[in-house]
């Protein structure tokens, strides 16, 4: 097939109002799911103890000389699986995370041209939410705009192990929820929510939970440092894709063999550039 002829079929997959939607839900979905759940983290600063020695001496006690920002892990974790259920139910059939797309694609359930433009609208919408977080929050809490860091003291295989096991049981539960005989298809966004709030809590205390490559892709674009970045890109990709391998052919097996699979790719890829690839798109997270 010509190249020509190829970007044609692949304009005429992508360019349509449906898919056009499609992309402005994920810009918007992962928007005001970071932009809320990144708030947890920023904007909620801990006030000391004030003495009467200390009202004395300063009676108008100021944001940089009395608070630092200490934000609790269950409540960056609750905002987080809250934030995430809410945008699937109002926004409907999202992703709003690059692995989840990474997992369709996988599963041929999207094409990869339409992958990369709804991870691109999703990366997006993640530097779109930390540049109203940089407009909104206090000089004082701007130090890092909710960075992920790996802790003192862990190992950079530690960290990705952690990070791969959290994103697999992550994606692991998005596929369970929305396979088409699942039982709890109907609570589908808050089943994912939870998972995603049980992700933080086991995370957070090792790199700060990154789960999803757009929540620690803006704030680390934002503030320019990537230190230790590709754990965050590295552990969640090979974490979903290890969800995907033992949902798809494992547990609800769609082919016998992996060489079935192969086949089935190249068919899709090769022979029919037009067409979607097989299945409807699921909704999955973060």
């Amino acid at each position: 097939m010509k190249p020509s002829s190829t970007f044609s079929l692949i304009l005429r997959d992508v360019w349509s109002g449906l898919f056009l939607r499609g992309m402005f839900c994920e810009f918007l979905g992962t928007l005001l799911f970071l932009f809320i759940s990144l708030s947890s983290v920023l904007l909620w600063p801990h006030a000391e103890p004030l003495s009467w020695d200390s009202i004395a001496d300063e009676p108008l006690p100021t944001l940089d000389s009395t608070f630092a920002c200490s934000p609790d892990p269950l409540h960056v974790s609750l905002a987080f699986g809250v934030s995430l259920t809410l945008a699937c139910v109002c926004l409907g059939e999202v992703h709003l995370n690059p692995v989840v797309t990474l997992t369709l694609v996988a599963g041929l359930r999207i094409s990869p041209w339409r992958a990369v433009l709804l991870v691109g609208a999703q990366l997006l919408g993640a530097l779109s939410a930390c540049a109203l977080l940089l407009g909104i929050t206090p000089t004082a809490l701007k130090s890092n705009l909710g960075v992920n860091e790996v802790a003192p003291g862990v190992y950079l295989y530690q960290a990705l192990l952690v990070e791969m096991a959290v994103t697999f049981q992550l994606v692991l539960c998005v596929q369970a929820v929305t396979h088409s005989k699942s039982a709890f298809s109907s609570v589908a966004p808050a089943v994912i929510g939870l998972s995603v709030m049980l992700g933080h809590l086991v995370a957070i205390g090792f790199t700060g939970c990154g789960m999803n490559p757009a929540r620690s892709f803006g704030p680390a674009v934002l503030t320019m440092n990537y230190h230790n970045h590709w754990v965050y890109w590295v552990g969640p990709c090979a974490g979903s894709l290890l969800a995907w391998l033992l949902h798809d052919l494992v547990l609800h097996p769609r082919w016998s063999c992996f060489g079935d699979w192969m086949t089935e790719c190249k068919e899709t890829l090769l022979k029919n550039l037009s067409k979607q690839s097989r299945g409807p798109e699921n909704h999955m997270e973060a």
